[in-house]
């Protein structure tokens, strides 16, 4: 073999080795480089509360703007910050902004900061105040809301009856019942949504006295509760009622009421709904 030959082969060998061992290298420096990056996560990051603690001491457009961030990070860690912010008070816009930033974060410890504003003398103010207690919820919420069924505005009247339902607050059954009494019609969903056997059967003894299409939302609520909360029995005699009333308007409600029926509920019950419903001519031919 030539001696050209020989020289030729063995540059190639050479080169080789020197591409595999810098491969090595690479594939080395990879996993080392891979080793070494931090891990990633899909936690939000979180809040920077000396950062935010400043900016909610700054200007209202410098805390308009930190309430904001609150509000789309949602991390409870700033609920502290928030409740000292509300109990400090500040303008319309801000306390609104807070309101809004408590209801987000939905944490119990802020309904004492929030609690006050149901009785604010800015109309937003205190309609805020509301529905961020039906968030924050709690003891101090409930209480809240049963001194909002006294308000003198009507949306909070309102709205604190269909959060006392929400909020399951049975202990507020008599501050509802006032409250239906003296016209807050959302207080008889609440009603139909937390009475007992015996506090239901004393909502429908106002069949026929109170208008039904305010009527009908407790009964919706009563009629369409499990058989464990409200008995079979219950709900007949609820439709007995109901068709005592004999209206036009009794007999399309308690059609309805049969078309939505769950098909493995009672069949006692359907056939009650179905009975009076044709019995006031409601029922469709």
């Amino acid at each position: 073999m030539p001696p050209h030959s020989k020289n030729t082969r063995a540059l190639a060998l050479l080169v080789t080795l020197a591409a595999g061992l810098g491969h090595a290298g690479d594939a080395g420096a990879k996993a080392k480089a891979t080793k070494n990056a931090p891990e990633k996560t899909d936690e939000a990051p979180k809040t920077d509360l000396s950062a935010l603690e400043k900016q909610l001491a700054g200007d209202e457009q410098t805390i308009l703007a930190a309430l904001a961030s609150v509000e789309e990070s949602g991390d409870p860690a700033t609920a502290p910050l928030i409740g000292k912010l509300l109990e400090r008070g500040g303008t319309a816009k801000v306390l609104d902004a807070a309101l809004k930033a408590a209801a987000k974060l939905k944490a119990p410890s802020l309904s004492p900061a929030v609690a006050p504003y149901v009785q604010h003398r800015v109309e937003e103010i205190r309609r805020g105040a509301v529905r961020a207690l039906l968030k924050t919820k709690g003891p101090v919420a409930v209480e809240a809301l049963r001194k909002g069924l006294r308000s003198a505005d009507a949306a909070v009247r309102g709205t604190s009856a269909t959060g006392l339902g929400a909020l399951g607050a049975h202990e507020s059954m008599d501050d509802l019942f006032r409250a239906f009494d003296h016209g807050v019609a959302e207080a008889g969903a609440a009603i139909g949504q937390l009475c007992s056997p015996e506090e239901c059967d004393k909502f429908s003894e106002r069949t026929g006295r109170v208008a039904l299409d305010i009527m009908v939302t407790g009964f919706d609520q009563i009629l369409f509760r499990p058989a464990s909360e409200i008995p079979d029995d219950e709900k007949i005699r609820l439709v007995g009622r109901l068709r005592e009333v004999a209206t036009p308007e009794v007999g399309k409600y308690l059609a309805d009421v049969g078309e939505r029926w769950p098909k493995d509920w009672s069949k006692k019950v359907k056939q009650a709904i179905d009975s009076a419903a044709h019995a006031v001519g409601g029922a469709k031919k």
